[in-house]
């Protein structure tokens, strides 16, 4: 009886030429998909980044031209440097908010309710103090000119504070709606210059306007970037299926030296002739 071979060794499998190729390309081909993937991050970083400085290095228009007080804020609007021109409103009505930092010093942004008409305002983050009792955080008053960048609401929960007081820390429309007796836009201007009017003095410090939250329509090459990386997982993930799968077929094995009578200069054949001839030269004769 003829010993049965063994199934040879997985690595031995994907060392033959054959799956060796193979992966050569599959590591080919996963290397451009996770290469395409990130190129649409890139794309999509550069576009966010590019509408943000085009907003900001437009000409100023007025608030009112953007969007009216009774929509919400539009992803367009965000950034944009315009001019508002209204009456401050009552001291009583200045909020601040919390845990802003200005140079390495934490301190409150001073935001002042600016009245478009008697019955609308917008909310101006004037500037940064390092305190609420600061000279530079008392409310001014009068008419005032404008101009400043547009920025939404904070996405941190701040409803809590409208009863502890004017110190909120998050800058929220929902939370100030509650707090004045008059409609707001649902957006804050960020105050850049003072056009005409009285300037308070001392003023608070400037404050960079922040920059602007995820723009969604820029998601779509997030998307593309994840579905090429999963491209490329599921490459290399085939490859490995394939060799599973031809590792476990017995054709793909290779096969024993099984000595038989069909084949070409067998070395068994041989061997049995050799001794069949030298029976008959040993009898001399050959039984049918």
């Amino acid at each position: 009886m003829s010993d049965t071979p063994g199934r040879r060794p997985l690595w031995r499998t994907v060392l033959t030429p054959r799956w060796t190729g193979l992966l050569v390309l599959a590591l080919a081909i996963a290397s451009v998909m996770t290469v395409m993937g990130v190129w649409q991050v890139g794309v999509y970083r550069s576009k966010t980044a590019d509408a943000t400085a085009e907003r900001a290095a437009a000409a100023p228009v007025p608030l009112r031209s953007l969007f009216s007080i009774d929509e919400g804020l539009p992803s367009k609007a965000v950034g944009r440097r315009v001019t508002v021109e209204g009456t401050w409103a009552p001291a009583a009505d200045q909020v601040f908010i919390a845990d802003r930092l200005h140079d390495g010093r934490d301190g409150f942004w001073v935001v002042s309710p600016l009245k478009l008409s008697d019955t609308d305002a917008v909310m101006v983050v004037r500037g940064w103090v390092a305190s609420v009792t600061d000279p530079a955080a008392a409310a001014p008053v009068g008419p005032v000119s404008l101009t400043g960048a547009v920025i939404s609401s904070e996405a941190e929960d701040s409803s809590g504070d409208a009863a502890k007081g004017r110190v909120l820390s998050s800058l929220r429309i929902p939370t100030i709606v509650h707090l004045v007796k008059y409609r707001i836009y649902d957006a804050f201007v960020v105050q850049g210059s003072v056009e005409s009017g009285a300037v308070p003095s001392p003023a608070p410090a400037s404050v960079v306007p922040p920059p602007p939250p995820t723009d969604h329509a820029g998601l779509r090459n997030i998307a593309y970037a994840f579905q090429w990386w999963i491209f490329a997982a599921f490459t290399l993930w085939m490859w490995a299926r394939m060799v599973l799968d031809a590792h476990r077929d017995p054709e793909d094995t290779d096969p024993p030296d099984v000595p038989g009578p069909d084949g070409p200069d067998v070395d068994g054949a041989a061997v049995v002739g050799d001794r069949a001839e030298e029976r008959v030269e040993s009898s001399g004769t050959v039984s049918a």
